[in-house]
């Protein structure tokens, strides 16, 4: 896999609004240092980066707008001149400017981390394929909850994300981790923990 200008990082939801209730127990501890890696070789080399931020219409929500939740977890902020789009939906590229920004930029390729692997990363990987994106997931740079079954049980939040990575990788983007991803960027940029 070549990355250059024409592939586009976008971190997906990475908001403080996610550890707090109700959210359920979460997966994948290394997830933000993971991102933080990819951000950090994303900058490095002048590649084009799109933030990703949850917007929520939901009464109540740690996500909505001037709640605390709101905000990025440390780090994960746009620095100046980064894009920001914000959504309300789990699909970033639906209600948003987001696949014109793309084409203006010439990107043909995108690649995605964030939270949750089975609701915003795999919403908007899924669209971007059908768009006509090669999509890219960093599955060691996103994590998922553990989530009732409806018949009374919890289904783990590692279970979820191998699922949900599986069936990404099945029929609408290619699935790697960190280490392969900085490894693909140009003079092979690393880094990864």
């Amino acid at each position: 896999m070549n990355l250059d200008t024409r592939t586009a990082l976008i971190p997906i939801d990475v908001q403080l609004g996610f550890d707090d209730p109700p959210w359920p127990r979460r997966n994948n501890p290394a997830m933000e240092g993971n991102g933080l890696h990819l951000l950090a070789a994303w900058r490095e080399h002048g590649l084009p980066l799109i933030h990703v931020r949850h917007d929520s219409v939901q009464p109540g929500s740690s996500l909505a707008p001037g709640r605390p939740g709101n905000g990025f977890h440390v780090g994960f902020a746009p620095q100046a001149g980064e894009a920001l789009v914000a959504k309300s939906v789990n699909a970033a590229f639906i209600g948003t400017d987001l696949d014109l920004r793309l084409r203006r930029l010439g990107i043909e390729r995108i690649v995605l981390f964030g939270i949750s692997t089975d609701m915003c990363v795999s919403t908007t990987a899924r669209v971007g394929a059908n768009l006509g994106y090669r999509v890219t997931v960093v599955g060691d740079a996103c994590c998922c909850f553990d989530l009732a079954d409806g018949a009374g049980g919890t289904i783990a939040a590692d279970d979820i994300q191998r699922a949900h990575l599986a069936t990404l990788r099945a029929e609408f983007a290619g699935v790697v981790d960190t280490e392969e991803i900085l490894a693909s960027l140009p003079h092979g940029a690393s880094g990864a923990a």
